[in-house]
């Protein structure tokens, strides 16, 4: 059984606005600590496979911060989108790659570059059982769910059918559903009634299995998806990529196939992840300084609670007075104030630049 891991590092992390960047964005920045987000997550999958089996995905104008980050990524692995066009192309893309160098039988792990995983053996473990189930039933796709621990509005959710099999610790689901990010009052509902989990975004499957689903539920993209690949061993490669890559629906893996396909799985798992999908992920994640701040810089706080700061600038004092429920994040050109409550609108902010012809602060 070859394993093959593909990371999606791509996204703009626009919520992460004005320390997340179009050349610099939240994948590439140490939010959790003195590694970037893509360095742990190539780190935590190098203990499953060697980094010769790990493949990035990613633009182009992002190709040189991947080679700074992961040095020793052979260059080969390096999966280059001509422009986003969300995760179906995506995988896809990265799929008629791997079936070329390893074979329609590998199996592919696709997480995202920007996630926070605390337990790392029981994440390594999960992704082992998922490979195993991936390899052992024919044309399955295979999710993780992450067992939820509050009514959270900023998540897909998954409901669980039967038990389809039992696989070492794990007990594998049929999926009966995926469901759109919910309000707080249908979250709420999910909780009581159980049999809900969080949509991780991690998907595990065979190169044929996926190709098979594109091809029954997304045929368009599966015949994009064929030009490009009669092209891979010809010089026209990059032209064909360049012509046809663009042309693809902007459409998630979840809506195009994984709510399509017949045989999907799920494998409920708790390891301490976190999507660190707003500001506000920060109070789940770092110490309190004060027991009530989440403070990074060179800032003073008085009379002030549950605030989150973030500073670059060491030489520059942040003073709170009395200030509640804020996050503010300066950097060297930009300074955000915004209440907590807003952290998941912060994407209007970039709009409003675009609008206001304000692109260099993005």
């Amino acid at each position: 059984m070859t394993i093959v891991p593909v990371i999606m590092a791509g996204g703009r992390g626009e919520r992460f606005w004005p320390k997340s960047r179009a050349k610099l964005p939240k994948q590439f920045l140490n939010l959790l600590g003195k590694q970037s987000m893509l360095q742990l997550t190539v780190q935590r999958l190098t203990a499953l496979v060697s980094l010769e089996n790990i493949h990035i995905v990613t633009g182009q104008e992002y190709r040189s911060l991947v080679s700074s980050q992961i040095p020793d990524l052979p260059s080969d692995n390096l999966i280059i989108e001509p422009v986003g066009r969300n995760t179906a192309p995506c995988i896809g893309l990265a799929a008629t790659v791997i079936k070329r160098k390893y074979g329609q039988d590998a199996i592919m792990i696709v997480v995202p570059s920007d996630h926070l995983i605390e337990d790392s053996i029981g994440y390594l473990d999960t992704l082992q059982t998922a490979c195993e189930a991936a390899h052992d039933y024919d044309n399955t796709l295979v999710t993780i769910g992450i067992a939820p621990t509050e009514p959270a509005t900023g998540y897909g959710y998954i409901q669980i059918d039967k038990v389809f099999t039992q696989m070492k610790k794990h007990s594998i689901y049929q999926v009966k559903r995926f469901v759109e990010k919910p309000d707080y009052e249908t979250a709420t509902a999910y909780l009581s009634e159980g049999g809900y989990y969080w949509n991780s975004g991690m998907f595990i499957f065979t190169v044929e299995s996926m190709l098979r689903n594109i091809q029954t539920h997304m045929p368009d993209l599966y015949r994009n998806l064929q030009d490009i690949s009669l092209a891979q061993h010809s010089q026209a490669y990059e032209r064909v990529l360049n012509n046809v890559y663009p042309q693809m629906p902007s459409i998630s893996i979840d809506y195009g196939v994984m709510e399509k396909a017949d045989q999907v799985m799920v494998i409920p798992a708790d390891f301490g992840w976190d999507d660190i999908g707003s500001w506000t992920s920060l109070e789940r994640i770092r110490t309190k300084n004060d027991g009530t701040n989440v403070i990074r810089g060179n800032v003073v706080s008085l009379d002030s609670k549950r605030c989150i700061v973030e500073a670059d600038c060491q030489e520059k004092l942040i003073v709170l007075l009395g200030a509640d429920d804020l996050i503010v994040v300066d950097t060297d050109d930009a300074t955000l104030i915004c209440s907590k409550d807003r952290a998941q609108d912060i994407k209007t902010v970039i709009d409003n630049l675009k609008k206001n012809q304000q692109e260099k602060y993005l």
